[in-house]
């Protein structure tokens, strides 16, 4: 190590574990973060901070003044300014040491390959659908480590795919759902804090990977709430069947059904208290819960049918299957109330007319009925 790198790295090489052996492993290995927004900008900061050697951005949008609750690597005089670009530049400042290499471009199917070869990890720090599951399939299909992180309103979650044959991100959620489904961070706001701290834990799992001190969390992933300040570690396991990617998906476009359509009208939303008052009248309810099954694990409304959003029928013959009466209320519940609503709107085509939709979905109901609620 250089003069320059002692001095810069003083406190890792004093740190008992650590030392100038995992400090070359830093110094020695290539990042490429996928986006420089609010997760992209602590991974940032904190990476190049530690001295990883080469770290590349990848992120074609532009600096905007909203942006500034939550990615603290930028300010007003970034305005209008590419964020990959202004992130490097600012980086540099940070740490002479590193190489940092921005590229402004969004990530897609035909650059993937490209970007990801001559990096030895990825940290996944996008806010979409499209380029989760892009991320995942091209690290399974290229072999390369993924830390993931996420976020919404006021929780999020981190986790360690493709690492040692562990499972992947489509290991937690199978299949590619209609973007609508989640709302976006414009749409349903963020606590400005929150990607902070979930980039951090990225940052730390970046680490852990590239200098194998303590234990990633591969096969585990852990849930973050900023309300109540807990996390949560559920495990995961691998299904061998989503290692087998030979090519990268396509975009899926939103299919959610134009909201003047007089059919859509007809889906009811309800409270908490109407759902109660419905499950205490009707003793053929049916309640059907649309969220992934390690959703449904932590906590469920009882009694409830589950049907993961992406495994719902496509035709009349699989509603019989699952043995769901078109004709009977249908009360269509999942986290906060939008993957219902599209469930609900996926069912009505099919010939569904008593549909309700939970409108706060299991976090209202949590926040309201907390003693009404099953687990395990």
């Amino acid at each position: 190590m250089e003069p320059a790198e002692l001095n810069q790295y003083q406190r890792h090489l004093s740190l008992d574990g650590f030392g100038e052996e995992n400090q070359l492993k830093l110094k020695r290995a290539s990042v490429l973060v996928v986006g420089a927004g609010g997760l992209g900008c602590p991974v940032l900061q904190y990476l190049t901070a530690a001295g990883v050697g080469r770290i590349g951005i990848t992120d074609d949008d532009h600096v905007e003044i909203s942006n500034l609750q939550r990615q603290v690597l930028f300010s007003h005089d970034d305005e209008g300014e590419n964020k990959a670009q202004v992130a490097a530049v600012k980086l540099a400042k940070t740490n002479p040491l590193v190489t940092i290499e921005p590229y402004a471009q969004r990530l897609t199917r035909e650059n993937c390959e490209s970007l990801f070869k001559t990096y030895d990890l990825i940290v996944d720090g996008t806010d979409n659908f499209s380029s989760r599951y892009l991320i995942n399939d091209a690290c399974v299909l290229f072999n390369k480590p993924l830390i993931h992180g996420s976020i919404n309103r006021f929780e999020g979650m981190v986790s360690v795919f493709n690492y040692n044959s562990g499972p992947t991100y489509r290991c937690l959620f199978p299949e590619q759902p209609d973007p609508s489904s989640i709302p976006s961070c414009a749409e349903a706001g963020v606590l400005g804090v929150l990607p902070g701290i979930i980039g951090t834990m990225q940052a730390v799992e970046a680490i852990k990977v590239i200098t194998g001190i303590g234990s990633p969390l591969s096969g585990r992933v852990l849930l973050y709430n900023a309300l109540s300040q807990t996390t949560r570690t559920i495990n995961l396991s691998v299904d061998s069947k989503n290692r087998e990617i030979d090519a990268l998906p396509e975009e899926v476009i939103s299919c959610k059904s134009n909201p003047s359509d007089v059919q859509i009208s007809q889906i009811e939303e309800i409270s908490e208290d109407q759902l109660q008052q419905m499950m205490g009248q009707s003793a053929d309810l049916q309640i059907l819960d649309v969220r992934e099954s390690w959703e449904r694990e932590l906590f469920r409304i009882q009694p409830s049918v589950h049907i993961p959003l992406g495994n719902l029928p496509s035709n009349q013959e699989g509603l019989s299957v699952l043995e769901i009466n078109p004709n009977q209320n249908l009360v269509i519940y999942c986290k906060a109330g939008v993957r219902s609503r599209a469930a609900c709107e996926m069912l009505q085509k099919l010939g569904c007319s008593k549909l309700f939709n939970l409108s706060n979905g299991m976090d209202g109901w949590l926040n309201q009925f907390p003693d009404l609620v099953s687990s395990g």
